[in-house]
């Protein structure tokens, strides 16, 4: 059973900076294509950032230059650094994980965590 848990949220204020983390387990993390996504209030969860097996990245527009995304596969964690906060990154923050499985990746969800940055 895979299992993902966030920490890290808070309420920050604008210009600010907060650290999230991802702990996995119940799967091979080295192989899993890590992501964080967002969801606001009465808004649809969105893509934030990707870190592949590989160490790669993508970002999203609204926060690339802001944000870095970065995995450590001997703790099988992946973080998310967010620096010159906005009040428009006020949001639940969730970790996906797609898990290599069969040949075929399976997406995973933690609970989430509240970011909230106030101006």
């Amino acid at each position: 059973q895979v299992q993902l848990v966030e920490s890290g949220g808070g309420l920050v204020q604008a210009g600010g900076s907060l650290r999230l983390s991802c702990a996995a387990s119940g799967s091979m993390f080295s192989t899993n294509v890590m992501g964080w996504y967002r969801q606001a209030p009465g808004k649809q969860r969105e893509w934030v950032a990707t870190v592949g097996t590989g160490g790669g990245t993508n970002y999203a527009d609204s926060v690339k230059g802001r944000f870095t995304i970065s995995r450590d596969n001997a703790k099988n964690t992946m973080y998310l650094q967010m620096n010159s906060l906005k009040p428009e990154d006020t949001a639940v923050y969730y970790c996906n994980a797609n898990v290599l499985r069969g040949g075929s990746y399976y997406p995973h969800w933690g609970q989430g965590t509240q970011v909230t940055v106030s101006s």
